[in-house]
């Protein structure tokens, strides 16, 4: 997959050149599946914050509102009920998967259950474009300190890129450059710290940083 890791979205220009670049072809050319999965496993979310991702009704950097040529929703929790020969069709068809913030591990739970995850590797084509912990889920390790959902095992998630994400940095008190710095030493690898105006590409091997704000890498 090419990959699309942001902290808020799609908010400014230089990340919304970086998905065109990735899709390679205009957005209003693009069918688009929406997973807002993550945001059950959080006590912040529910249905209304649900229904703002899925309409794009999220103080004008909606993902959904970003003009594409159609757009569906695709609920993890409900495809291991209805399998593989259903569902597998609708996420190969599109040219991009919109993954919205919530938890990570419980995001990475219903990843593996559904048989998601087992299919990422084949999409060589598609874009993923994650907010929040939907950027966090493919990392190692979140820290605990991201841990809301209260089934969760531990900290990590599925390891799909080899470095750890601190997202939303100033954006809540204790999102400060102290506490990323913290959180780095906790987790023991590679990690960028980054605000809602920062994004990162990922391409095979090749991770670049598009930002209007502020980031850092650590350690």
């Amino acid at each position: 997959m090419k990959l699309l890791l942001t902290s808020g979205g799609v908010t400014n220009e230089s990340i919304r050149d970086a998905l065109v670049g990735l899709l390679g072809k205009p957005i209003d050319e693009c069918s688009a599946l929406a997973v807002p999965t993550a945001q059950w496993g959080h006590p912040m979310c529910g249905p209304a914050s649900v229904r703002g991702f899925v309409t794009g009704d999220r103080q004008g950097v909606g993902l959904t509102a970003l003009g594409w040529a159609s757009v569906g929703v695709l609920e993890l929790t409900a495809l291991s009920s209805i399998g593989e020969d259903r569902w597998v069709l609708w996420v190969r068809d599109a040219d991009v998967l919109l993954v919205d913030g919530g938890d990570a591990t419980y995001l990475a739970h219903w990843m593996r259950t559904s048989g998601l995850a087992d299919l990422l590797p084949s999409l060589t084509d598609t874009v993923w474009v994650g907010v929040s912990a939907g950027s966090m889920v493919l990392t190692p390790r979140i820290g605990s300190e991201f841990v809301a959902w209260a089934d969760a095992p531990d900290d990590r998630t599925l390891g799909l890129v080899d470095f750890s994400l601190f997202p939303h940095l100033d954006v809540f008190p204790t999102n400060t450059m102290a506490d990323a710095e913290q959180w780095a030493t906790a987790i023991g690898g590679p990690a960028y710290v980054i605000d809602d105006q920062t994004a990162l590409t990922v391409v095979g091997d090749s991770v670049d940083v598009v930002s209007e704000g502020t980031w850092v890498r650590l350690p």
